[in-house]
């Protein structure tokens, strides 16, 4: 005969949820401005205004966030923007 315990104790497990990822261009010496807003009408489908204000953000501020989703997700924009021939790189967003 066995007895079955009347409660059982499982520790909480805590699930650590997947931390967005973000591309960032960087800014280079080689693209024209005017290139890099069509590159991010073009791929991200930016309008004018929001593919300028990127783009200003790399030239002035030497990088700019262009986009932000799982690992897979930016490891594809990186490559496009390799592409491109823009300087891109991918983090986990903080």
């Amino acid at each position: 005969m066995s007895v079955a315990p009347a409660e059982v104790t499982r520790p909480e497990v805590v699930e650590e949820t997947d931390r967005p990822w973000v591309t960032i261009v960087w800014n280079d010496p080689v693209n024209l401005m005017s290139y890099v807003v069509y590159v991010f009408m073009e791929y991200f489908h930016y309008d004018r205004a929001t593919a300028e204000r990127l783009m200003l953000d790399v030239h002035e501020k030497g990088r700019a966030l262009v986009s932000n989703g799982t690992r897979e997700e930016m490891e594809r924009d990186v490559t496009a923007m390799h592409g491109y021939g823009l300087w891109a790189t991918m983090q986990k967003d903080d």
